[in-house]
């Protein structure tokens, strides 16, 4: 049983991040399809998924097609239950959800003046006041999420989709220098040091589109290895 993945460029796609982290982090057999979003071959590439326009889009292994990452993330929640990929307790599953539908939904300022980018840290960058208005709304509903979870690294305790929905909110916080509370840190120094992530990012900067996107006028420092506070 294995499902076709399609994503973008994993440099710059922070949706595409999470569509893979569903499949990878939880162990779903799944083959991956590169469109091409800089490459001028994307609408072309994703005909034969209609009516899906954006990534990520999934295929099962029965040949149906779904977009949308809640979408995928039920659907295979739903296809898969011994995987664990919502929390087994009733609240933490329930703030699991609700931290991913805010997520898929919001945070249009730090996604706008932030997108993600894998291949250097901005020094320098100034976020506008929405983009702290929403670092802050982060920290509150990981706060949220903490007060429901037993003891564990992640924001629920155990890795779970929650996680998978805001592994790009913590690279934008790296990628742009941006200031955040003890627990968006945390998640985020977390997420940098997870093996999945790392693999995706050493994947992703092999090849990077030419003009690079998303380029400010800024000085640039080498991305963190390991965690924000490695040498």
């Amino acid at each position: 049983m294995t499902y076709d993945l399609f994503i973008a460029d994993r440099a710059f796609s922070s949706w595409s991040l999470r569509g893979w982290l569903m499949l990878e982090k939880f162990g779903l057999p799944h083959r991956v399809h590169v469109v091409g979003l800089y490459d001028g071959t994307m609408e072309e590439d994703m005909a034969p998924l209609a009516p899906a326009r954006l990534v990520p889009v999934v295929r099962t292994p029965e040949g149906d097609v779904i977009g949308e990452s809640l979408a995928i993330a039920e659907t295979l929640a739903e296809r898969h239950p011994e995987a664990g990929l919502w929390p087994a307790d009733r609240a933490a599953r329930a703030a699991a959800r609700w931290l991913a539908a805010e997520m898929h939904a919001g945070f249009g300022a730090l996604r706008s003046a932030c997108p993600m980018q894998l291949h250097s840290v901005y020094e320098g960058f100034e976020p506008p006041a929405a983009v702290t208005e929403d670092l802050a709304r982060i920290e509150e509903l990981f706060a949220h999420a903490r007060g429901k979870a037993a003891s564990g690294p992640w924001l629920l305790g155990a890795y779970s989709l929650a996680d998978v929905f805001y592994a790009p909110v913590a690279a934008r916080i790296v990628g742009y220098g941006l200031a955040a509370g003890p627990l968006t840190t945390a998640f985020t120094e977390a997420t940098l040091a997870e093996p999945a992530f790392r693999r995706w990012r050493a994947e992703g900067i092999v090849r990077l589109p030419e003009p690079i996107p998303y380029l400010l006028d800024l000085p640039r420092r080498p991305w963190p290895e390991v965690s924000l506070t490695s040498p």
